[in-house]
């Protein structure tokens, strides 16, 4: 049987606290780079986590919908907006445009979507992560 870690989804109310549940729950006592690209690389194991795989339980997932949603996201690409390559300004714009009118991917959505490519049918599936969402 694999390891099973809980994310606790009412201590969840920002991409920031996201970052410290991850941290508290899947790399303690790790330095990451506290990104969504971290995020991934944390996934597929050996980086605190199993390499055999493991599974998250995500309780509460509910509240973190709610609190990853479009202001997050919105925040998160107006962060990304001040910070970006002017060759990824339009697309970034665009994507932002589209948070503002509450249309397309969440952030919840983003990391549901980066978690779900380490599970069986994902593209890294052999990394075998599990996803429950409670």
């Amino acid at each position: 049987m694999s390891a099973e870690y809980v994310i606790d989804g009412s201590r969840i109310a920002s991409l920031e606290t996201l970052y410290d549940e991850i941290t508290r729950v899947l790399v303690p006592d790790h330095l990451w780079g506290r990104n969504l690209d971290a995020l991934n690389d944390i996934l597929r194991g050996g980086f605190g986590t199993p390499d055999g795989g493991f599974t998250i339980r995500w309780s509460h997932s509910a509240v973190s919908r709610e609190a990853l949603g479009y202001p997050a996201t919105v925040k998160m690409f107006e962060h990304m907006l001040e910070r970006c390559h002017p060759d990824n300004r339009n697309s970034v714009e665009q994507r932002l445009a589209a948070a503002r009118a509450g249309t397309g991917p969440t952030l919840f959505d983003w990391i549901v979507e980066i978690i779900q490519i380490h599970c069986p049918g994902g593209s890294e599936a052999e990394d075998n992560v599990q996803l429950m969402l409670d």
